[in-house]
């Protein structure tokens, strides 16, 4: 069977841990259905830096 062209791989990276300046980053890998959700994803994921739920957005 042929893998599907339109589930591609993406990173999300935390938008509050930019702001702290704290060292490091928070960046979680999950996949999205390209043609579905062309718009960049955004979802709430665990920031272990700051221990909080927090928004993280799709990069790249």
């Amino acid at each position: 069977m042929a893998k599907n062209k339109n589930r591609v791989q993406v990173i999300l990276e935390c938008t509050e841990h930019k702001t702290t300046g704290l060292p490091g980053t928070s960046r979680h890998i999950t996949t999205k259905n390209r043609k579905n959700t062309p718009e960049r994803l955004e979802m709430k994921k665990y920031n272990p830096i700051l221990r909080k739920y927090t928004v993280h957005k799709e990069i790249k």
